[in-house]
């Protein structure tokens, strides 16, 4: 097996490509559909997760650094802008990061890789939040 370099290694390399990419995304929606405190976070998607984990596993690989499978099926990600439509607070927040990082946990064996990851999550997560207080603080210019 080649061994990657993680100077010059995309994270999507790194995480193990689109096998692993999918294996987050499926145990990421499976601990969301799972854990009651998770409940806030799960009633904004629909109740069949297949489409949401596909577009998030196409998402996932361009902004890992593969394939742009979400910008060639669906345009720009927007992604603040596709959100507008749920209520995401501090709590659903909180829920889905909760949820991300025990998924990054069981599935991202590279220890510097799964911190650095839930690290841009955690900036995902506060970007993506359109209620509670202090919006203004999130350096997002909304």
């Amino acid at each position: 097996m080649e061994t990657l370099d993680p100077s010059t290694a995309t994270p999507y390399q790194r995480i193990g490509g689109a096998d692993a990419i999918r294996k987050l995304v499926d145990r990421f929606y499976q601990i969301m559909d799972e854990l009651p405190e998770a409940y806030s976070a799960r009633k904004i998607h629909p109740q069949d997760l297949s489409e949401s984990g596909n577009k998030f596993v196409d998402y996932l690989s361009g902004w890992l650094g593969g394939p742009q499978l979400y910008v060639e099926k669906y345009g720009p990600p927007m992604l603040r802008r596709r959100h507008m439509p749920y209520a995401i607070g501090p709590e659903e927040r909180d829920q889905w990061l909760m949820c991300m990082q025990l998924a990054l946990e069981e599935t991202v064996s590279d220890v510097r890789l799964r911190s650095a990851l839930y690290e841009q999550f955690v900036h995902i997560g506060e970007f993506m939040r359109n209620r509670g207080e202090n919006l203004a603080s999130c350096g997002c210019g909304h």
